[in-house]
């Protein structure tokens, strides 16, 4: 049997060792279109901010892990897959062929219809090439421009913030991580980003960059910034487009069953490119974090050699460190049909909370600030905990979150026990 995997991230390499775990004697091929050793893009931060070298990017440190394995690594991007004959054909012309494949192809930052945006010294921060890129330009002192302030967006600026630059970040929508926060949350957030001497503008469109020594950036209020460096975090999306016409099917990402298969008989797909069911809401979606792909690739890969594994489905879970700021987003964050919901916020203190009911379930939360709550807010909404009569009693003071989950979910073994409560 010859197993394909395309994609070098997390995904790709968590599914070729559980492969190799229960398939010993089978072939393996990893197709990554990048020329460095497999690497985690999370771990770009932490590189930008000089806490790791390059070689701390690595998924894998130990030298000869993937040939030990027997585990084939090809650098190469696919272009074409032909479901009839089995086959992969890439950009540079080479053909694979295979048995089973798992497409983990990750995603691919937005490119925003912005004029000048191809210019020099505007760069994503998505690959090493990107962040050797960045390193160059954002030195101390810098003025960077950063377009978005979503998820990702609030990660570079963290690792921006660390290098001593000046920073503009502007975002479209009327508030900070828009997708994730609600509008208290979210503006509590860019207040605190304010105070540590970051400027931010909301509800705020970059019309141009225009080419000049330092680059001009226009904003739709009328001002225009000068910039040593832009960088473009305006959201990703799944990188399938090489699937057009295979028959495979696709909506915003590659379709999946329970066992991360596709439509098409032995093959699957995981991570960032993969639409899976939303265990809370019953939509299928594509849930872009890590642990999640990491799940994915493990029961993808389980069915790949030829064993049984379900994915009961993923959860929205987000949880963000904004310069020092933790905030946390999950589940049905915004609510849900004839739901109901409690907030409590304490701006001095910089906390918030939103809890969002169907009948006696916590189906969605955001918080910020509540640090020691963060595994109990999870466990509620993944673990669909019934609160019975704790439900009014959270709706009169949202604080009793521990004593409402020891309460409820610790007695039928729940998704979190007691002491891995009190531990996060």
């Amino acid at each position: 049997m010859h197993h394909v995997i395309l994609g070098a991230g997390p995904a790709g390499v968590i599914a070729a060792e559980t492969i190799r775990k229960h398939q010993p004697g089978d072939a393996i091929t990893i197709v990554g279109d990048e020329m460095e050793p497999p690497y985690s893009r999370m771990a770009i931060p932490y590189l930008l901010m000089g806490n790791i070298a390059e070689s701390g990017t690595w998924l894998r440190k130990e030298p000869g892990h993937f040939e030990g394995l027997r585990i084939k690594l090809v650098q190469g991007r696919a272009s074409r897959v032909d479901t009839g004959t089995r086959t992969i054909a890439l950009e540079d012309g080479q053909q694979l062929r295979f048995d089973t494949l798992l497409i983990a192809t990750g995603s691919t930052p937005m490119r925003p219809p912005v004029p000048g945006i191809d210019l020099p010294g505007v760069h994503p921060c998505w690959t090493l090439d990107d962040a050797r890129e960045i390193m160059g330009l954002a030195v101390k002192d810098a003025r960077v421009v950063q377009m978005g302030a979503g998820f990702i967006g609030c990660i570079i600026m963290e690792a921006l913030s660390a290098r001593g630059v000046h920073l503009s970040v502007v975002e479209m929508g009327d508030r900070m991580v828009p997708r994730m926060m609600g509008p208290t949350a979210g503006g509590m957030i860019k207040e605190w980003c304010e105070k540590k001497g970051v400027e931010v503008f909301t509800g705020t469109r970059i019309e141009a960059i225009e080419a000049a020594t330092p680059l001009a950036v226009r904003l739709s209020n009328g001002r225009v910034l000068a910039a040593d460096l832009v960088i473009s975090a305006t959201g990703v999306r799944p990188a399938i487009g090489f699937l057009e016409k295979s028959g495979i099917r696709c909506l915003l990402g590659v379709l999946t069953d329970e066992h991360m298969q596709t439509n098409v008989p032995g093959i699957y797909a995981a991570g960032d490119c993969a639409e899976a069911l939303d265990k809370i809401s019953g939509k299928m979606i594509v849930s872009a974090i890590q642990p999640n792909a990491a799940e994915q690739a493990r029961v993808a890969g389980l069915n790949m050699a030829g064993q049984k594994a379900v994915l009961p489905g993923v959860t929205q879970i987000n949880v963000l460190d904004t310069l020092g700021m933790v905030s946390a987003s999950f589940g049905d964050w915004q609510g849900v049909p004839g739901g109901e919901q409690v907030e409590l916020t304490d701006r001095a203190a910089g906390r918030h909370l939103s809890l969002q009911f169907k009948g006696d379930v916590v189906v969605g939360c955001n918080s910020v600030g509540w640090t020691d709550h963060v595994g109990v807010l999870r466990g509620l909404v993944e673990g669909q905990v019934k609160l019975g009569a704790w439900k009014d009693r959270l709706k009169a003071d949202p604080t009793l979150l521990m004593e409402a989950y020891l309460a409820s979910a610790q007695a039928r073994s729940g998704w979190l026990g007691a002491g891995d409560a009190r531990r996060r």
